[in-house]
């Protein structure tokens, strides 16, 4: 026979249904740690959150990392890589799947890290950031040190004891961390900070960058192989010294950087030279300069008094010369008196040339010279005039001309533009409709939706909400006394009752009430009155 059909059986809506699944999902995954191998992830989407698949060899569950989440993460999601991911279970209503929303993401295992060590070494490498030629030279003595570490290890102890050692220098510490989250964006700070110091400021800007850290494990490492620090490693403009671990310890870091040292107490002694050795090289070439100079002063001597004995007498040199100057001595009067005479005659026979009618001759060629050039200045003066004005004139013409076109081209230029903003203002116009128009419809289905999520529904289908006197609702029999007021709430209207007073005690300490006698239960009820149907005592 067909069974009959539930008819007290709660009827649940799609939401309310998805609802209830979401919170026993959430209720019971809270915290999960889940291992899987990341599928199907294509970068942040534009909102800035992660959409992607875990899976293993038999399942698969969606995942999703939020925006703030993402950002806060030390290792990011990559394409087929093994992790181990923390968070909580949830469910899209949307899709009726369930998905994990993840808080924490680290690689499962050290192979994991060294694998993607490996493809993130390939793919900066590819860039050019490890190539040799980008390289600098450290500076021979360097007058500012800028050391990147942490401010309380040893290993900033270590560089500023062996500074000491060898050639006390200025240090400057930029205090990071070099471990856990966050640390590998202060290191790249850091180097990025020093580079941006100017020249000449109030804190000088070093001429050589040490970023240190002392051994550990890869985890603990794991900072110095994010891409932020290596390209601002790549990028620094200062040269730079990597120190991070000890000698066995390899880091990206170590190929972006100008010279890597085994340790950072090596990385102090590559900084600067050792002074007592620097004293003692310069002693040794002060000595041997000295020496050269001696040898070189005692060989130009020798030359000297070699050259001094190969050389003539000095009044052997003088004879000739003297004889010559006493011959041209001798010859001297007669030569100053045929040059007077010379002269004399020569200007004897200039003055009788010189008459006052040869002046008059000259001035009157003189003048008529002069006529000549200012009727000349004259007429050429004129042509220029004449010349300028007429290109004038025609400068005028081709200024209105292109006034009237640049007024023409202007006023074409506004009738485009109203007529673009006409279609702007329509366009506009149908936009702000449509908006509007998807308000009223999203307004309309919150509005159903919370008609259909109000407990006045479930009034409607025959149930009733009691209530005590300060308008709480009740749950259970326990929680009424004796005589209590009560209002009863049906889908029509309130109506005020009083708890029955003969109700035992029992009842409120857990233990199931008596049933009522049949005849007591028929008097309770006023004559007349039917029971209705399916609804026993409120009590």
């Amino acid at each position: 026979m067909p069974a009959e059909p539930l008819a007290n059986v709660h009827e649940f809506t799609v939401s309310e249904l998805s609802s209830s699944l979401k919170r026993t999902v959430e209720d019971t995954y809270g915290h999960v740690r889940v291992r899987g191998e990341i599928s199907g992830f294509r970068g942040p989407h534009s909102s800035g959150h992660c959409y992607f698949a875990l899976k293993d060899d038999s399942a698969k569950i969606e995942a999703v990392i939020w925006k703030f989440a993402h950002a806060r993460m030390r290792f990011k999601p990559q394409e087929g890589l093994e992790v181990i991911a923390t968070g909580k279970l949830t469910t899209y209503p949307g899709s009726s799947k369930y998905q994990i929303v993840i808080e924490q993401l680290e690689p499962a295992g050290v192979g994991a890290l060294m694998a993607l060590l490996e493809e993130r070494k390939k793919k900066l490498a590819a860039e050019g950031l490890f190539d040799e030629r980008r390289k600098q030279l450290l500076p021979w003595l360097p007058e500012v040190i800028g050391v990147v570490t942490s401010p309380t290890g040893a290993v900033i102890r270590d560089i500023l004891h062996r500074l000491q050692d060898r050639f006390p220098r200025r240090v400057l510490v930029w205090p990071v961390k070099v471990q856990g989250e966050g640390s590998a964006e202060q290191v790249a700070a850091a180097i990025r900070g020093f580079n941006a110091l100017p020249e000449g400021g109030r804190i000088p800007r070093p001429d050589l960058l040490i970023v240190a850290r002392g051994g550990g494990s890869l985890e603990d490492l794991w900072s110095f192989n994010e891409e932020i620090v290596v390209r601002a490693a790549a990028d620094s403009m200062i040269p730079l010294i990597s120190a991070v671990g000890h000698e066995t310890d390899v880091t990206l870091i170590d190929f972006a950087a100008d010279k890597r040292a085994p340790t950072p107490t090596a990385a102090a002694e590559m900084a600067v030279p050792v002074r007592s050795e620097l004293f003692t090289e310069v002693d040794g070439l002060a000595r041997r300069s000295r020496m050269s100079w001696q040898r070189a002063q005692e060989g130009r001597r020798n030359e000297l008094r070699a050259a001094a004995r190969a050389l003539p007498a000095a009044h052997e040199l003088l004879a000739i010369p003297r004889q010559r100057l006493d011959s041209a001595a001798g010859a001297l009067p007669r030569g100053l008196r045929a040059n007077t005479h010379a002269h004399f005659r020569r200007f004897a026979a200039t003055s009788a040339r010189l008459t006052l009618r040869v002046l008059h001759g000259q001035v009157t060629h003189a003048r008529l010279s002069l006529t000549t050039c200012g009727e000349r200045l004259t007429n050429s003066a004129r042509s220029l005039l004449h010349r300028r004005r007429e290109r004038f004139a025609g400068l005028e013409l081709r200024l209105k001309a292109s006034r009237l076109a640049n007024a023409q081209a202007q006023r074409q230029q506004i009738a485009r533009d109203r007529e673009r903003t006409h279609r702007l203002a329509e366009r506009a116009h149908r936009a702000l409709g449509t908006v509007l128009q998807r308000l009223d419809a999203r307004v309309e289905r919150s509005g159903k939706l919370l008609e259909a999520l109000s407990y006045r529904s479930v009034l409607e289908r025959g149930f009733a909400l009691v209530r005590d006197a300060a308008g709480h609702p009740i749950h259970a029999a326990a929680a009424i006394g004796p005589s209590a007021r009560l209002t009863v709430e049906f889908a029509d209207g309130r109506v005020g009752a009083t708890a029955d007073a003969d109700r035992p005690a029992a009842a409120s300490q857990g233990q199931p009430p008596p049933k009522p006698a049949a005849r007591e239960t028929k008097s309770s009820a006023p004559r007349g009155t039917a029971k209705p149907i399916d609804q026993g005592s409120l009590f």
